[in-house]
């Protein structure tokens, strides 16, 4: 038995040794407080269920499953309490703003700041699809940013942990960042990604991929005709990162990145790829960057050794090897 407990907590209010400083937001899950804990002068954020479930153990599946996870680029779940019938989950507060309002504010994000958040994003999702955990929630909303420019995922309250089913099977989601798939009740590690692709449209551009699609448009939305190719709404991407969004986006499971490791892999290779400029003659070969490792190396090795998937960046129809010109809508590549 669920049930909906309408009441919010309010400043200043004592609820354990949390105090209530102020309301963070409300979703369709629960409200978030900023908090302190008072035994040690710590601000925390406390996630408060809209339903509130009588069975203490039950409530205890979301923290627990939260608290197997350790990254730095997820929001740290501390501890779970109940207090006055009210339970609660304790969580680390990150100062900062929402990547949504980031991109609300400034529109298209500069490329290098783009894609140092997708592989932040990326990071984040591997490690939870590692655990067996889909997140199925992935928007710029829940992305929380530091003034450093430290990414942090959070809302993981709508996943659920994989065991035998290969897939969930509850329709949760928003939208425009949701999977083909999604629509119909079906959720894979490849549907995190979709949204992580619908993400980085929207970084690099501004604006979505489409609107929330209505009803009438879900074949559509199957056949892959909603998207338009981000090079067309800002030329400055380059084709490669073009390429990498669009099979982020494909609406064939089989065509599209199965793992945010794989998407990772191939932004770090695209990242790695910029034509360094001509040296002096005579001039010593310039040293290695600070940030270069093995795994770097590795990625760009593996990335010359096999071709990356091409498409027409206007047309998005697959390309021949090494095409100069698409055979199906004649663009110069």
């Amino acid at each position: 038995m669920h049930l909906y407990n309408p009441s919010v907590f309010f400043r200043d209010q004592v609820i354990g040794k949390y105090r209530i400083l102020s309301p963070l937001g409300s979703g369709g899950f629960g409200s978030v407080y900023l908090a302190e804990d008072t035994w040690i002068d710590k601000k925390v954020a406390l996630k408060v269920p809209h339903k509130q479930n009588p069975d203490f153990t039950d409530m205890l599946k979301e923290p627990r499953l939260l608290a197997s996870m350790s990254h730095p680029n997820i929001v740290t779940v501390l501890t779970a309490e109940k207090q006055d019938d009210v339970f609660f989950i304790v969580m680390e507060y990150v100062a900062g703003e929402t990547l949504e309002q980031i991109i609300l504010r400034e529109g298209a994000l500069e490329l290098k700041r783009a894609l140092d958040f997708t592989c932040q994003i990326c990071n984040a999702v591997d490690h939870a699809h590692r655990a067996g955990i889909l997140h199925r929630d992935l928007r710029p909303g829940n992305m929380l940013v530091t003034e450093a420019g430290m990414l942090k995922v959070t809302d993981f309250g709508t996943s659920r942990l994989l065991e035998i089913a290969a897939h969930g099977t509850t329709v949760i989601g928003s939208p425009p960042y949701m999977a083909p798939e999604q629509f119909h009740g079906k959720a894979v590690f490849a549907s995190d990604v979709y949204s992580i692709g619908v993400t980085m449209y929207q970084m690099l551009t501004g604006t979505l991929p489409y609107e929330t699609p209505a009803p009438a448009d879900h074949d559509r939305l199957m056949r892959g005709e909603l998207v338009t190719a981000p090079r067309l709404k800002n030329s400055r991407i380059p084709r490669a990162i073009n390429d990498i969004v669009l099979k982020a986006l494909h609406p064939d499971l089989t065509m599209r990145y199965q793992r945010a490791a794989e998407l990772l892999s191939d932004v770090l290779a695209a990242r790695g790829s910029k034509p360094r400029k001509a040296a002096r003659a005579g001039a010593a070969p310039p040293p290695p960057a600070a940030t270069e490792n093995v795994a770097d190396i590795q990625v760009r090795l593996r990335a010359r050794e096999t071709p990356q998937p091409s498409f027409c960046w206007h047309c998005r129809k697959p390309l021949p090897a090494r095409a100069a010109r698409c055979p199906f809508c004649g663009e110069n590549q």
